[in-house]
């Protein structure tokens, strides 16, 4: 009698290569996980590589929450050029010698780009406007506008500043940058607009996620080491890591699996998802405070 295949529950984080959409990360993983349940938390472009987190089954219940946490990057930005996305993968729009920007304006525009900041998404996003993605309306030549959102910008830190030569002659200098940032803050939005501020146009040439929320780079696998061996962490440790931890007794866990909305330690309020576990230790809910009270956001049983 063959043993059915059975894939934990759990979180994988992936080192995503370069030229993948998230979706084909997810496609490969089914086949690895071999399972269908499998989903993703927070889209990184083709271009970039780095963190990607990977739910695998009862964890895809996790992402949705997963995905609103900090988000750190490791990225190129090149002063000078312009390009229809906002990255390397889009076409050059316009060339601006940009030799003489000083390190003292670099510093101002970037300045000016951290904090809590009002930031106009790339056209060429996966950003819904009226129900239709943004880059399909730019890719069949629409005009329309993206309403500009807030987003916070922790730490904007330039560590090295290169003098080189674009393809056409330009003059540009190229930015080593770390960005430590809300989710849905767009790096490649960072890059136009300091490279608009300084008046010789900018656009992101490499980008590298080096940590979503408490999962980092050190943790992660390529898909190759995946195919090989695969490493999930399990469900309790993923929440444990990600949020606020609730241990409750036997009773109480009884009540919320039955639907029973739990007094809520004061501790609590305001802290967002909080993961709650039985005394086994066991993973049995995501709850947020509301009104005093344990409200469920996801159940895992």
């Amino acid at each position: 009698m063959t043993q059915k295949h059975t894939t934990p529950d759990g979180l994988v984080i992936v080192d995503k290569p370069s030229g993948f959409t998230s979706h084909d990360v997810v496609a490969k993983m089914r086949g690895i996980a071999r399972t269908r349940r499998v989903g993703h938390a927070g889209t990184l472009d083709p271009m970039a590589t780095g963190v990607l987190v990977l739910g695998v089954e009862k964890a895809t219940k996790l992402l949705g929450h997963l995905a609103l946490t900090e988000k750190e990057y490791l990225g190129t930005v090149r002063l000078g050029q312009t390009t229809l996305t906002d990255d390397a993968e889009g076409e050059t729009t316009g060339s601006t010698d940009a030799s003489k920007v000083t390190r003292d304006g670099i510093d101002a525009g970037i300045a000016l780009l951290s904090g809590d900041i009002m930031q106009v998404p790339s056209k060429v996003s996966a950003i819904k406007i009226d129900g239709v993605r943004s880059y399909k309306r730019a890719r069949e030549g629409e005009e329309f506008e993206i309403p500009a959102r807030p987003v916070t910008v922790s730490s904007f830190s330039v560590h090295d500043v290169r003098e080189a030569v674009a393809a056409d002659g330009t003059p540009v200098l190229d930015l080593v940058v770390s960005v430590v940032c809300s989710s849905g803050t767009y790096i490649r939005a960072l890059a136009r607009d300091l490279g608009a501020g300084l008046g010789v146009g900018g656009h992101l040439t490499a980008l590298r996620r080096t940590r979503v929320g408490p999962y980092k780079l050190d943790s992660a696998r390529t898909l190759e080491q995946l195919q090989q061996e695969l490493t999930v962490m399990p469900i309790a440790e993923a929440a444990g890591a990600a949020f606020p931890r609730w241990d409750i007794d036997a009773r109480r866990a009884r009540l919320l699996a039955n639907g029973v909305r739990l007094d809520m330690p004061d501790v609590y309020a305001g802290a967002g998802s909080v993961a709650v576990f039985t005394p086994e230790g066991r993973l049995l809910a995501l709850v947020a405070e509301h009104k005093g009270k344990a409200k469920s956001l996801a159940v895992f049983g």
